[in-house]
Formats: C-alpha cells, sequence, structure tokens
C-alpha cells in the first residue's frame, strides 16, 4: 500500500514534533541532574525516525534539509552508544549530553525554518530565508540551545534516574 504525500507529510511531522517534545524533556532532565530513560528512549527513536523519513520524500538531488538529516544520523550513533553501550561511564557522559542537546537543536533548526517556509506572515518577513528576522530568530535558538547544552553539561551526572512516578532513584550499575 502506497501512503499519500499529504499523509507521510503528516506522520513525518508529527513524528518531528514528539522528537522535539521528549527531546526538550530530556533536556530538561539533564538540566536537572537526572537521567529519564523512557523520555530518552522516546526521544532518540523519534529523532532517527524524524531524519530517515525526511529522505523519504521526493528529491532529485541532495537538499540542505538531507544534510541536517544525515548530521543528525551521524550524531546520534555516538550518542546511542554512549547511553546503551558505554552507559554514560568517563568521557561518554559528555557525548552523550552534547551530542543529546545537538540533534535537539537540529530538530528545532529544521522546526523553525519549515515555520518560515509555510507560514504567510513569515514568510513575508524572510522570503528567501536569508533576511535578517529568519537570521536573528536561527541565531537566537542557536544561542539558547549553546546555553542548554552547558547547563546540562555542568549539572548531568547519570548516578540519579527518575522513575515513571517522579522519584529519583539510583541508577543501576550495568553487569560487565
Amino acid at each position: 500500500m502506497i501512503v499519500s504525500i499529504t499523509t507521510f507529510t503528516l506522520i513525518h511531522t508529527l513524528i518531528s514534533l514528539v522528537a522535539i517534545v521528549a527531546g526538550l524533556v530530556v533536556v530538561g532532565g539533564l538540566m536537572a541532574g537526572a537521567r529519564l530513560d523512557g523520555w530518552t528512549g522516546l526521544f532518540l527513536v523519534t529523532t532517527a525516525l524524524t531524519s530517515l523519513t525526511g529522505f523519504g520524500f521526493p528529491f532529485t538531488r541532495l537538499l540542505p534539509s538531507h544534510d541536517v538529516g544525515i548530521l543528525s544520523l551521524v550524531l546520534l550513533v555516538p550518542v546511542i552508544l554512549a547511553r546503551y553501550r558505554k552507559h554514560l561511564e568517563g568521557g561518554w557522559r559528555g557525548v552523550y549530553v552534547v551530542g543529546s542537546v545537538l540533534v535537539l537543536y537540529l530538530n528545532v533548526f529544521v522546526l523553525v525554518n519549515q515555520l518560515f517556509r509555510r507560514i504567510p506572515a513569515l514568510i513575508v518577513l524572510a522570503p528567501t530565508q536569508k533576511e535578517p528576522p529568519f537570521v536573528v530568530t536561527q541565531l537566537l535558538v542557536m544561542a539558547l540551545f549553546i546555553v542548554l547544552g552547558v547547563a546540562a553539561f555542568r549539572r548531568f551526572r547519570p548516578h540519579a534516574v527518575v522513575s515513571e512516578r517522579g522519584v529519583r532513584v539510583p541508577a543501576a550499575v550495568p553487569n560487565r
């Protein structure tokens, strides 16, 4: 069964929005110094799906959006490795934190880009996406994510997990 481009776009958009919301929760947890394991899994899966489904749209040449998707997928590899294989030990904690914030930033970067391509008032402000309103918005988003990333890097220690009831419990030590 072939899905219409409208349905495919809706699915891709919904997955992207779930990835962004889950990513914001995860980064909030990092800044609070806690692991949110369920949210992390949702964030990583939906972020990967966002990038992968982005390649499902018809295209004749690689576009900047494809470059962002490829970069996101490449960055997800060490993030997933750091979280699930290396268990956030040593320098892998930093790889996980920085990588998570960075792939979330890429999702939001694309969201801002799409808003400026789809919302009539924003199209008028920046029809070619080279005008000051677009550039300033993207720079503000980048600055926000730098601040979030620094705070998350400074505060996150993988020793505390927040359970589904919001209770902080000690993290399990992986068996070796």
